[in-house]
């Protein structure tokens, strides 16, 4: 395997101006930048890329960790990205913490260790003690971690407001609201609190169900305890695309007709949201630019640039056949 030595040897020219054109340091003629590039590419030299982001105190390498890549929303958030950031010149770490408070702090001390510029951070188990001590650039997705650390988030409050308001003018009468683990500090937690404060404002009522960030199953076991305690439940407002594919899922097992004896609303407008049958109504996340901010909003950290704490996007709703 061909050293930086045999690089300069070839090219004829000393160690350090190989390094210097490698690293893009201080005055190179074009003449020798090419004799080193030719001599690089005729040995096939491969630059140690760990010892030139040392050297250079910058990886251009992003992490990323999220609970579960596989879900729809996590896989269309890492998917742009990864595609935003690969434009702006930084490759993604992509970490799975599946929700293991252990796994989640391994990770964040291995990106550490592995000289990231920047972690965004989706995953919502560890204390904020964890990210406090760390001197390089973070992004939150969904998660107010401190008042250092900046988020990035949808109008939550709003898109909670929306999809209550609508199950209500659509006649619905008894609510249920699955959200997500509420002792978690995510603005996330707004859509629940919109709810209850429409609900309860409009004399409605209301029953509220928390969910793990779980297995789709496990959704339809509680959705079915749901139906079992409270038959009469006639619309419901779900924290996420994946819960309300859920509850249409159970409402036909169990006999009842959606929209006609039960209206859902979901969260997110993820990709399959208008193939289900029938097609989801649901409040949009703009996931695409909610990717693209995570990045920009890193990037200008790294960069040392001031950037804004909160980074709140628009809703919007998109009602299709299950209202």
């Amino acid at each position: 395997m061909a050293t930086i030595k045999d690089v300069a040897k070839l090219a004829g020219v000393t160690v350090t101006t190989v390094s210097r054109v490698l690293n893009n340091r201080g005055y190179i003629s074009e003449a020798t930048r090419k004799k080193v590039y030719e001599a690089m590419k005729e040995l096939d030299y491969q630059p140690n890329e760990l010892a030139r982001s040392l050297y250079r105190r910058k990886s251009n390498i992003i992490g990323l960790i999220v609970p579960n890549v596989s879900h729809p929303f996590f896989a269309e958030f890492t998917s742009y990205v990864e595609a935003y950031a690969y434009e702006m010149g930084y490759k993604v770490l992509i970490c799975n913490s599946y929700q293991d408070k252990a796994k989640e702090k391994d990770y964040v001390e291995m990106l550490k260790r592995n000289q990231v510029d920047g972690i965004i951070m989706g995953s919502h188990t560890i204390d904020t003690s964890d990210y406090l001590s760390s001197t390089f650039p973070i992004v939150a997705l969904d998660r107010d971690l401190s008042d250092n650390i900046p988020y990035v988030t949808s109008d939550n409050y709003n898109g909670g407001f929306l999809a209550t308001n609508l199950l209500i003018d659509k006649g619905c009468r008894k609510l249920a609201h699955i959200s997500g683990p509420l002792e978690i500090n995510t603005p996330a937690n707004k859509r629940y609190q919109a709810f209850v404060d429409v609900a309860s404002g409009r004399n409605v009522e209301y029953i509220v169900k928390e969910a793990k960030l779980d297995l789709f199953n496990n959704y339809k076991k509680l959705i079915y305890s749901l139906f079992i305690d409270h038959p009469d439940i006639d619309g419901i407002f779900a924290s996420s695309d994946m819960i309300a594919t859920a509850a249409i899922h159970v409402a036909n097992e169990v006999g009842k007709e959606v929209p006609k004896d039960l209206k859902i609303v979901g969260y997110d407008d993820i990709g399959f949201a208008s193939f289900i049958v029938p097609p989801l109504t649901t409040i949009r996340q703009p996931i695409k630019e909610m990717g693209e901010l995570s990045i920009k909003v890193l990037i200008d950290q790294i960069e040392g640039k001031q950037v804004e704490r909160e980074n709140v996007l628009p809703i919007s709703l998109i009602e299709r056949k299950t209202t």
